[in-house]
């Protein structure tokens, strides 16, 4: 995978005058089936979150309120997407680090991915993670 699969997507956006609402459903708005969904809030300023690759898990990181960058890395090139808004999702593929950055106070980050919480399916020290990407594990 490479940084270039990672994008922004766009979900629907219904407004009128009492509020906004935007919908995300199953392998329409996002190449997937959700079997899991967690959010990370309350996170101190300064304070980075993620900081690990998934080996096959994929996964759409939401603002559901204020902001926060993203830094995805395939372990040749590294990309930053700023969050902002929670009509848009960034998709991240297998075997691309991450880190989570920069989060304003209140911020809420929500995360949708296509499989249950699996441990072994982690890199969490990057050195692994490029040595891998290198010989082409996968």
């Amino acid at each position: 995978m490479s940084v270039k699969d990672c994008h922004i997507i766009e979900f629907p956006k219904v407004s009128d005058p009492r509020g906004n609402l935007t919908f995300v459903e199953n392998s329409r708005q996002i190449p997937f089936d959700i079997k899991r969904v967690f959010y990370l809030y309350d996170v101190p300023g300064g304070e980075t979150r993620a900081e690990h690759a998934n080996i096959k898990l994929q996964q759409i990181l939401i603002a559901m309120s204020g902001s926060f960058d993203v830094v995805v890395d395939d372990g040749y090139a590294k990309k930053t997407f700023t969050l902002n808004r929670s009509f848009y999702g960034l998709y991240i593929p297998g075997m691309i680090w991450r880190g989570l950055e920069n989060f304003s106070s209140g911020s809420i980050c929500m995360a949708l991915t296509d499989d249950y919480y699996n441990a072994t399916d982690y890199y969490r020290d990057y050195s692994a993670f490029v040595t891998a990407v290198k010989e082409g594990e996968k």
